[in-house]
């Protein structure tokens, strides 16, 4: 019997063992308990033999062991900007991916990040393998700045901290805590969410469902039916909850809402998990982004938090974050921190150093810290102008009576439109808007001067699209 190798091998073989070996064989070739003849006029499927003057080259087509793997779906939202490449037209918009620009609409490193970058050149600082839980400074000032250093949960060291791969990785960490830990346990997402969220927990295999959010009727908040459906959870759920700047809804809830549904979680012995990606890039404050959860660790309350510093340190690829567990003691906390770190493990090993000193050295140096606050309030300021703008222009332009003031009733970098995927759609074809097909689009892509061009595709799609 020949092997499928030995046929393969003819390629490469020198001509006179290709000859040799082909005359060797010449008549008749045994594959499994049947024979294949080399006759030209009768070519056998599985074997093309090409002859270069007096030498045959005998090759065999093997199906690939990845045969049954399909072609998986672009990413929504990557997709989007890789559509918006392609896009010639000079009147383009891009406002499908979070990520801040100028007013000439050119990405933005901030001024610290590069001041706490030229700290680390001067210190000649190395590039060895951080622990599993990452550096020990950047967990240090990234709970404080979370919860305050001031806070009882900081100071009685209930909080276990892991550096994580920004909000993502943290977030699929806690994943991995909640289907290890709370087999069965169920996870509850806003309805719409972040479309990572369901990916995240759908891969650690953690059950999910849906709880309202959005109302498009008003284009605002469903409290009602958000409260109804995390009182009708299963006890002992996990609610997911946007710390702040909801995406994609830009729609918060008031301290006086917070407050409520802090009280149908404990009744119902839920654990909620803040995803925080937006810490003082929503508001421009650090402490009133982080108001909400502050609020549920002041009542005593276990819960988790993921944290990112892409969008307020403009640190997008620097895959910077964390995961916290918040307990109620620092037994619980060391506990549940040693298995955060041996989930970390087999999945990353440790996390990258640079993000994480640009954090410690900006949060942790008073100079710093003042200054990066002062360019948080100034990008935050340039999204609330551009707001001010679009709703202006809307206002102005569209006579059809409709109310959009929603759209500054929303907060962040996002803002839900209303506009149906048809209508979406018509935003790109006819207008050359890049955006989501929920009709979610980031400001933060806008400028002031591109506001009224905006106004007239929206009012369009709008109006002349059902």
């Amino acid at each position: 019997m020949t092997s499928t190798s030995t046929m393969l091998s003819l390629a490469s073989a020198p001509p006179t063992a290709s000859l040799s070996v082909h005359e060797n064989l010449k008549g008749r070739l045994k594959l499994g308990g049947g024979s294949l003849s080399f006759n030209k006029e009768k070519a056998n499927p599985f074997i093309n033999t090409k002859s270069f003057s007096r030498i045959s080259m005998v090759a065999a087509v093997k199906v690939s062991r990845f045969e049954g793997v399909t072609m998986a779906p672009p990413d929504p939202i990557l997709g989007v900007s890789e559509a918006f490449k392609a896009d010639n037209d000079e009147k383009k918009l891009n406002l499908g991916v979070g990520a801040y620009r100028t007013e000439e609409l050119q990405p933005y490193v901030l001024d610290v990040v590069k001041k706490a970058e030229n700290l680390m050149v001067e210190r000649g600082e190395n590039k060895e393998y951080l622990p599993i839980e990452g550096l020990a400074a950047f967990n240090k000032v990234t709970a404080e700045l979370l919860f305050g250093a001031s806070n009882p949960v900081i100071k009685e060291q209930r909080v276990a901290t892991v550096q994580g791969l920004s909000g993502t990785g943290s977030l699929r960490l806690a994943a991995a805590l909640i289907e290890r830990y709370f087999p069965g346990a169920k996870v509850l997402i806003s309805s719409p969410t972040w479309g990572n969220h369901k990916n995240i927990f759908n891969d650690a295999r953690v059950p999910w469902s849906e709880y309202r959010y959005y109302d498009p009727k008003t284009v605002g908040l469903d409290f009602d039916g958000m409260i109804a459906d995390i009182k009708a959870a299963p006890e002992g759920s996990f609610v997911l909850l946007h710390g702040c700047a909801h995406n994609p809804a830009g729609i918060d809830p008031t301290p006086e809402q917070w407050e409520k549904i802090a009280d149908v979680i404990q009744e119902k012995n839920h654990i909620p998990f803040f995803d925080v990606a937006y810490q003082g890039f929503a508001s421009g404050s650090l402490d009133a982004d982080a108001g909400s959860v502050r609020l549920f660790a002041a009542r005593g309350m276990e819960l988790l938090v993921a944290q990112s510093y892409s969008k307020n340190l403009g640190l997008y690829a620097e895959r910077i974050g964390a995961i916290n567990v918040v307990c109620t003691s620092a037994d619980a906390a060391a506990r549940v921190k040693s298995q955060l770190k041996r989930l970390a493990r087999p999945m990353y090993s440790n996390p990258p150093i640079h993000g994480a000193k640009i954090v410690a050295n900006v949060v942790g140096d008073p100079n710093l810290f003042n200054e990066w606050k002062a360019e948080m309030e100034m990008m935050a300021g340039r999204i609330k102008n551009v707001r001010k703008k679009l709703f202006d222009s809307l206002s102005a332009k569209d006579k059809s009576g409709k109310d959009w003031s929603f759209i500054l009733k929303q907060i962040g970098m996002f803002s839900f439109t209303g506009l149906n995927k048809a209508q979406s759609d018509n935003m790109t074809n006819k207008w050359h808007v890049y955006m989501t097909k929920d009709g979610r689009i980031s400001l933060a892509g806008l400028s002031l001067a591109k506001c009224e061009y905006l106004a007239d595709a929206i009012i369009d799609s709008f109006h002349n699209v059902s």
